[in-house]
């Protein structure tokens, strides 16, 4: 019974400011001013504004101002409006007044009172951990307690970079109270992605009655793992590659890959068992010919790298140093023996003294004087 007495009232009330709205401005030849004439104000932040009634065809006596909240002061046909803490949500200031003809000429204000995002948070939906290459995700920027929700932007960024820009579409927008809105965006992931860092903004675009810098509420920083298989960061050589022997054999099979991946080599020769990315022998000898592979693996994925070396001979001898030891040693030792020959030569010859231009002018079996003949 209460229920259908307070429908009826409400009913009542509504039919009543309908009526008065409706018959209002059929003999109306000015409208009541608001100075300003829009009133943004932060939930529980005082206001005020100034209505200025008519400049003719009225007086005082005959318009007012309809309020639910704070006071009113007048001065002649101007109504000043004020109230220390706005709070109410559903605010409707109607100023008015009665013409000559009996007609009602009203304007309607109707503030809008705004509160900034309480908190606003970023997550993927339906995952957690770590993601893969080329998969699609959903992102997921949560604003909490937020009005007027219609007036809302959030913008979905991938470090310093704008990936959307979204605006409220949802059966809020009407809403004046706070309310939470939910906004979301697909992205299909890339290695690049790998600890990229994905964040959301929360705006309140109030219009020029509003804060001239617009309330911004960011959430914190979301960093993403994106695993993905080995990638060589050196293609493939399909041809042999060939060495001297005695030179320095360089396999490299680096690669790249999330999580970091793993080497086993596969030798032509029974070498020990190798697990780097680079392989190196110093000194390359014929049984270092053949096909080596190298397989590069981690969690999501295998790739591999073949070499086919070929070994040719040295042309030049002195590669080894045992070689070069041994030439020093031979031309030392052709030398020492030179020097002993020519000592020997030298002392037979001091014995006698002769003079060579003698020899030539004799005739053959001639005996030569000797010359400073020394025990003969």
């Amino acid at each position: 019974m209460l229920s259908c007495y307070l429908f009826l009232i409400i009913s009542l009330m509504i039919s009543f400011r309908d009526v008065r709205v409706s018959a209002s401005g059929s003999s109306c030849t000015e409208y009541p001013v608001f100075t300003p004439p829009a009133l943004v104000v932060k939930y529980g932040d005082p206001a005020n504004f100034t209505c200025d009634v008519c400049q003719k065809d009225c007086s005082g006596d005959s318009s007012g101002l309809e309020h639910a909240v704070g006071k009113v002061t007048r001065n002649g046909t101007t109504i000043l409006w004020t109230v220390d803490r706005l709070t109410e949500w559903d605010t409707s200031l109607q100023c008015y007044y009665n013409n000559d003809a009996g007609d009602q000429c009203t304007t309607i204000l109707n503030p809008t009172l705004y509160q900034p995002p309480e908190s606003v948070s970023i997550s993927f939906v339906n995952h957690t951990g770590m993601m893969f290459e080329n998969q699609q995700y959903t992102l997921q920027c949560s604003v909490q307690n937020v009005a007027p929700v219609q007036n809302l932007t959030v913008t979905f960024y991938r470090g310093n970079t704008t990936e959307e820009t979204q605006h409220l579409q949802s059966n809020h927008s009407e809403e004046k109270k706070p309310a939470n809105e939910t906004f979301t965006l697909n992205i299909t992931s890339s290695r690049e992605d790998n600890g990229a860092q994905y964040w959301c903004e929360a705006k309140l675009e109030l219009g020029p009655a509003g804060p001239q810098r617009p309330p911004v509420v960011t959430s914190e920083k979301l960093p993403a793992i994106v695993h993905y298989g080995p990638e060589l960061k050196e293609p493939p050589n399909p041809d042999v590659i060939t060495i001297t022997e005695g030179d320095t054999l360089n396999l490299n099979c680096s690669s790249v890959g999330n999580p970091s991946p793993s080497y086993t080599w596969t030798l032509p020769t029974n070498s020990p068992s190798y697990s780097g990315s680079v392989l190196t022998i110093k000194s390359v000898s014929f049984e270092h010919k053949g096909q080596y592979i190298c397989t590069v693996s981690n969690t999501v994925g295998t790739v591999t790298k073949e070499f086919n070396i070929d070994v040719q001979a040295s042309t030049v001898i002195i590669h080894q140093p045992w070689i070069i030891v041994g030439v020093l040693a031979g031309v030392l030792c052709v030398l020492v023996i030179l020097g002993v020959l020519c000592f020997r030569s030298y002392k037979r010859t001091r014995k006698g003294s002769y003079n060579l231009k003698d020899v030539l002018r004799f005739p053959k079996r001639t005996a030569l004087p000797l010359q400073n003949c020394e025990n003969v």
